[in-house]
């Protein structure tokens, strides 16, 4: 399996969304809530519309689940960019409270991985993002955006459960070029 990347370029993440909200309110809600969750995307192509609402359809605070690679239980707070993509989704699609949030418009069953791999590069193709794209592009992009926003290292490793800083930074792909301005900016 190659090595994706983050999507870096804040400007073309936003416009991704803007483009998948004007297009398909399900494209929407999974990048949105994949950038904004850092959730793996076998455990977010798992999710219903009642894990993310309550029985009014009204979005919780916090989405609780087990996270199908670790087997521990997460909790993530659905932030006020999830919570719009949520309505919104509702709002479009009038989905039941027991129903797949990505579901194949074919088949009514979840998409998969594949399936998202081929969205996700699509995506940003039609973006001007020639990076190598994958299903993780999500997770890594929330992270790496979170550390150029000067969130600490051991928070972002915290969040993406990893077992030191070292993976962290070569999983949201800190680069050589970084860490040389970094030195250049440093100048005491």
């Amino acid at each position: 399996m190659n090595p994706v990347e983050p999507i870096r370029d804040i400007g073309k993440l936003t416009a991704i969304k803007r483009t998948l909200r004007k297009r398909s309110p399900r494209d929407y809600l999974l990048f949105t809530l994949g950038v904004n969750s850092a959730l793996r995307v076998g455990d977010l192509l798992r999710l219903k519309v009642e894990d993310v609402t309550d029985g009014k359809l009204k979005v919780r605070e916090f989405l609780t689940l087990r996270e199908q690679k670790t087997g521990k239980d997460k909790r993530v707070k659905l932030n006020e960019a999830v919570t719009e993509a949520v309505d919104y989704f509702i709002a479009e699609a009038k989905p039941k409270r027991s129903d797949l949030l990505f579901a194949s418009p074919r088949t009514g069953k979840a998409l998969s991985r594949v399936q998202v791999w081929r969205l996700l590069n699509k995506w940003a193709l039609d973006a001007g993002i020639t990076d190598r794209i994958g299903a993780h592009s999500m997770r890594k992009s929330w992270g790496y955006q979170a550390r150029k926003q000067g969130v600490p290292l051991e928070l972002i490793q915290a969040k993406l459960g990893h077992s030191s800083p070292a993976v962290t930074r070569r999983y949201i792909g800190i680069t050589a070029d970084e860490i040389e301005r970094v030195e250049d900016d440093v100048n005491l």
